[in-house]
């Protein structure tokens, strides 16, 4: 089984230490991992700016870089979700787009789904009480977990990967899935309105007597990691591939 690791461009910019994680990871489940040098931005960006044109070449790479992968896993649900959903357009069901389509996972979709949790080699302690923010596109894009207006049995794949650490909390947040208004470009275009989505966010964790708050999108949660630091709330943010990496706070 050949990986190719898709590590999305602000993260490797800002949040190397993540990265790494997620390699660390995926490479004790005894995957073979390579992480291609020729990868770029996936081009989200520019998509919720409304420049589509400059996506097109962005894309056409990213296909070329990862089209000989059997599976491509990223630590980013929101990128992911740009990849599966907003390149047809460019590809006219060409066979090799149609082939990384099927085959590009977020981290914890891939553990969970393909890996499978009984298969898992992770063996690590977390003692804290943990909050899960589900960010937007992988819990309803990508299905990491069940949207609560669906009104059906709740489900969540993040929260099963959690579980199978030892001494974890998870505590129970008022509203599960609520979106916490960073959006990309949005929070700059509607700042006040994403400051606002982003506090209720915290709140509800900190309602929950939460210590740290994770997620599967480190978009989101850097959005409200500036928050709690500018205003000196007693709760930290870590994405759920470092606790499983066994990294404490």
């Amino acid at each position: 089984m050949k990986i190719g690791l898709f590590v999305p461009c602000f993260m490797n910019e800002l949040y190397p230490d993540i990265c790494k994680a997620t390699y660390q990871v995926l490479k004790k489940q005894g995957l073979k991992i390579e992480y291609p040098l020729s990868q770029t931005c996936c081009g989200q960006p520019m998509a919720n700016s409304g420049c589509s044109k400059d996506i097109k070449n962005l894309a056409i790479n990213f296909v070329n870089t990862f089209k000989e992968f059997d599976y491509i896993v990223a630590p980013s649900g929101s990128c992911v979700s740009m990849v599966k959903e907003h390149y047809n357009e460019f590809f006219n069901n060409d066979k090799d787009y149609n082939k990384v389509k099927a085959s590009i996972y977020e981290v914890c979709e891939f553990l969970h789904d393909i890996i499978k949790i009984e298969n898992l080699n992770l063996n690590i302690s977390f003692p804290y009480k943990v909050g899960l923010h589900n960010s937007c596109h992988g819990h309803r894009v990508l299905k990491l977990g069940t949207a609560s207006e669906l009104n059906v049995p709740y489900n969540s794949k993040l929260e099963n990967l959690l579980n199978t650490v030892n001494d974890i909390k998870l505590v129970e947040l008022k509203r599960k899935d609520e979106c916490c208004g960073f959006g990309g470009t949005f929070s700059v275009a509607e700042e006040d309105l994403s400051v606002a989505m982003g506090k209720d966010r915290i709140k509800d964790h900190l309602d929950s007597d939460a210590q740290i708050m994770t997620g599967a999108d480190m978009s989101c949660l850097m959005h409200m990691d500036g928050l709690i630091n500018r205003n000196n709330y007693p709760i930290k943010v870590m994405h759920i591939v470092e606790i499983l990496a066994g990294v404490k706070p």
